[in-house]
C-alpha cells in the first residue's frame, strides 16, 4: 500500500471520528428544539418517501378494482403493523439502549447491543414471515373479507411476507444507526428504498412494458425487492469505518444479558403498534359490516392515518437518542424537557394535517377512486378522524421518548385505553345498529384518550 494511500485512509479515519464526536456532543449538549429539528429533517426526507410509496401503491391497487382496494383495506393494517413492530417498537428500543450505552461511555456495551438486535431481527422476521403465510388467509376472512375481496387480499399477502425478513433487519440496522446519533444514513437508504418499491411494483403490478401483469402480487413485489436491497446497503455502511458505531459480527458479543436487556424492554413496547393494529383491526371489522364500498373507503382514509404515524415517528425516533444520552449521562431534566419539546411538536405537525384533512378530504380521496360510494364513506372517516389527529402524535410521540428512558408502561397503558373505547363503544354502537359515520366517530374520540393518558404517565413516570 502506497504512503498516499495509507495517508488518505487516516485522513478518512479521523474526519469520521470528529464527525461522530460532534454528533455525540450535539446528542449531550446541543439546543433541545434546533437539535430535534435537525435530526428530524432526515426522518421527514424519508416520510415524503413513505407518502409517496404510499399514494402510488393505492393508485395502482385502485386502477386493479373495489375488490383489489377492498383485499388491500384487510392486509395493510398487518403489514403496517411489521413497521411499527421493527422500526417503532423494537427499533425504538435498540436505538434507546444503545444511545444510554454511549451516553454512559460503553462503547463495547453499545456494540454487543448492535449484533444481539440484527439477530433478535433474523428470528422475528422469520416467526412473523410464517405466521402471515399461515394464519393470514384466516385472518382476513375473519375480519370480514370473502369472495374477490378475499382473494386479492391473499395474493398481496402471500408475496410480501416474504419480505418481512428483509423489513425487520433493515429497521434493526436503521436503528443502530440511529442509537448513535446517525438519522441521515437511514433516512437516505429508506428513501432510495421507496424509489425502488415505486417503480418495481408499479412495472410488476400494472404490466409496464415488456413486462408481466402481475396485479396484487406485482404491487407487493415491489416491497420486497426495496426492503431487501435496503438491508443489504445498511449492512455495509453499519460495517464500514464511517459508522460511528461498528457492527462487528463477533460471536462473543451474543450475550444473554444484552439479549435479556433488549427484549426486557422491547417486548413491552411491541404492545404498543399490537394494540394500534388491533384498534384498527376492530374498526375494520366494524366497517365491514356496511358492504365493500365502506371498506374500501375506510381502507383509503385509514391509510393516510397510518402515514400519520411516520411523521410523529420522525421526531420521536430523533427524541430517542436525546433522550436516551440525557439519560445516559444522569441529566433528567434534560431528558424530561426533550419529551414535552418532542410531544408539542409532532401534536401541533399532525394538528395542522388534521385540520386539512378536513376541510379538504377530497385532495386524499379523489387521488385513488372515483367511485361515489367509496368516495362518500372516505370523506366522512376523514372529516371526523382529522380532529384528533394532534391527540394521536402528542401520544405516538411520547411513546417514543418514553423508550428512550427505558420506561413505555405508561404509554402502553394510554394505548390500552383507546383499545378499551373502541371496543366498549363498538359493542354499544352494534347494539343499537348506529349508522356509519358513528363508528367513525367513536375512532376519532379514542384518540383523546391515548394522547392526554400517555401525557398525564410521562409527568408522573420517575425517569
Amino acid at each position: 500500500m502506497s504512503a498516499n494511500v495509507i495517508a488518505g485512509n487516516r485522513s478518512t479515519a479521523e474526519a469520521s471520528a470528529t464527525a461522530a464526536a460532534a454528533r455525540a456532543t450535539l446528542l449531550r449538549e446541543g439546543p433541545i428544539l434546533s437539535t430535534l429539528v435537525r435530526l428530524s429533517l432526515p426522518n421527514l426526507v424519508a416520510l415524503c418517501s413513505a407518502t409517496v410509496v404510499s399514494i402510488a401503491e393505492t393508485a395502482y391497487v385502485g386502477s386493479l378494482g373495489v375488490a383489489a382496494l377492498g383485499g388491500i383495506a384487510l392486509v395493510f393494517p398487518i403489514f403496517m403493523l411489521m413497521q411499527m413492530l421493527s422500526a417503532g417498537a423494537m427499533g425504538g428500543t435498540v436505538s434507546g439502549a444503545i444511545s444510554r450505552a454511549l451516553g454512559g461511555g460503553d462503547y463495547d456495551g453499545a456494540q454487543a447491543l448492535a449484533l444481539c438486535s440484527l439477530a433478535i431481527g433474523l428470528v422475528l422476521g422469520l416467526a412473523l414471515t410464517v405466521a402471515v403465510l399461515t394464519v393470514g388467509p384466516l385472518a382476513y376472512s375473519q375480519l370480514g373479507g370473502s369472495g374477490e375481496v378475499l382473494q386479492q387480499a391473499i395474493i398481496y399477502s402471500n408475496v410480501a411476507a416474504l419480505g418481512i425478513v428483509a423489513i425487520w433487519v433493515t429497521n434493526m440496522l436503521a436503528s443502530i444507526a440511529r442509537g448513535s446519533g446517525n438519522m441521515a444514513i437511514p433516512a437516505t437508504t429508506q428513501l432510495a428504498a421507496g424509489v425502488v418499491q415505486i417503480v418495481v411494483g408499479g412495472a410488476f403490478g400494472l404490466g409496464i412494458g415488456p413486462l408481466p401483469r402481475l396485479g396484487m402480487a406485482g404491487v407487493a413485489l415491489g416491497q420486497l425487492v426495496a426492503f431487501s436491497c435496503a438491508a443489504v446497503t445498511l449492512f455495509l455502511y453499519l460495517r464500514s469505518t464511517r459508522a460511528r458505531l461498528q457492527l462487528r459480527l463477533d460471536p462473543s458479543l451474543l450475550s444473554i444479558t444484552r439479549f435479556a436487556q433488549i427484549l426486557r424492554f422491547g417486548a413491552v413496547a411491541m404492545l404498543s403498534p399490537l394494540l394500534s393494529v388491533t384498534t384498527v383491526l376492530v374498526l375494520t371489522a366494524m366497517v365491514a359490516r356496511y358492504g365493500p364500498e365502506a371498506l374500501a373507503g375506510y381502507g383509503i382514509g385509514v391509510r393516510l392515518e397510518f402515514l400519520l404515524i411516520p411523521i410523529a415517528f420522525s421526531v420521536g425516533v430523533a427524541c430517542v437518542p436525546m433522550v436516551g444520552t440525557a439519560i445516559g449521562g444522569g441529566d433528567v431534566p434534560r431528558a424530561r424537557r426533550i419529551a414535552w419539546t418532542a410531544g408539542a411538536l409532532a401534536a401541533s405537525a399532525l394538528g395542522v394535517l388534521g385540520v386539512l384533512v378536513v376541510s379538504f378530504p377530497e385532495l386524499w380521496v379523489d387521488m385513488f377512486t372515483n367511485n361515489p360510494a367509496v368516495r362518500h364513506a372516505a370523506y366522512s372517516y376523514l372529516s371526523i378522524a382529522g380532529f384528533s389527529y394532534a391527540f394521536f402524535g402528542l401520544g405516538l410521540c411520547l411513546y417514543f421518548a418514553s423508550q428512550g428512558a427505558g420506561r413505555v408502561g405508561g404509554a402502553i397503558a394510554a394505548q390500552a385505553l383507546r383499545l378499551a373505547v373502541v371496543l366498549i363503544g363498538g359493542l354499544a354502537l352494534l347494539e343499537m345498529n348506529a349508522p356509519m359515520w358513528s363508528v367513525f366517530l367513536l375512532s376519532a374520540v379514542a384518540m383523546i384518550p391515548m394522547g392526554l393518558g400517555t401525557a398525564l404517565f410521562i409527568k408522573l413516570a420517575r425517569w
